[in-house]
């Protein structure tokens, strides 16, 4: 697992790239798949097939301070997950379940934000995600994706799925709209994830 101080280190250095730096400043939307982003991947089912996911808590700081910040957030995944719904009405975010064209899903959003695909961002893990991936403007992988959409990511996280490679971008993006100082003192209204 990667440290704070570890992670405080790579988002910096990641936020001196000029061109990373601006595509990040002038993100308005932050979309993130949920299984294999938000979690690591894995599906629990129950013997009556409820499913449980595992999020991690920086991911929803990370996610909180974004959308305090003024950085609409939807969580899209084709999986019909009553638990992602869960995640998302807690920390107040959008979300989109069921979505089997997300760049679809992502073309609404921005039209019912006024926004070009320019201004957002989209990270996603596996090949359902590459179609918006490549149609925005700032592609993040998670380190442990597969190999196909890693190498389609403008930028990859340090940190695993759901191990906190949520709040890397989060930090990016508050770090690179000047939202927050260093990612280890964030300027918050002090709401928990």
């Amino acid at each position: 697992m990667t440290s704070s101080v570890e992670t405080a280190s790579l988002v910096q250095r990641a936020a001196f790239d000029d061109d990373l730096r601006a595509r990040a400043a002038g993100i308005r939307l932050a979309c993130f798949d949920v299984d294999g982003t938000l979690t690591d991947g894995r599906l629990f089912l129950d013997s009556e097939g409820r499913e449980l996911k595992a999020f991690h808590v920086h991911d929803g700081q990370g996610l909180v301070l974004l959308r305090e910040a003024g950085i609409e957030v939807a969580l899209i995944t084709a999986r019909r997950s009553a638990a992602a719904v869960h995640r998302a009405n807690e920390l107040k975010l959008r979300v989109h379940i069921g979505a089997k064209d997300k760049l679809a899903c992502v073309r609404e959003l921005c039209g019912e934000l006024g926004i070009g695909l320019d201004a957002v961002s989209f990270m996603g893990d596996d090949l359902p995600d590459l179609a918006a991936m490549r149609a925005v403007g700032l592609s993040i992988a998670p380190a442990n994706a597969h190999a196909t959409t890693r190498d389609a990511a403008r930028w990859r996280t340090r940190a695993d799925a759901g191990a906190g490679a949520a709040r890397e971008l989060c930090d990016l993006l508050l770090m690179a709209q000047s939202r927050i100082d260093t990612p280890l003192s964030p300027a918050s209204s002090g709401e928990r994830a």
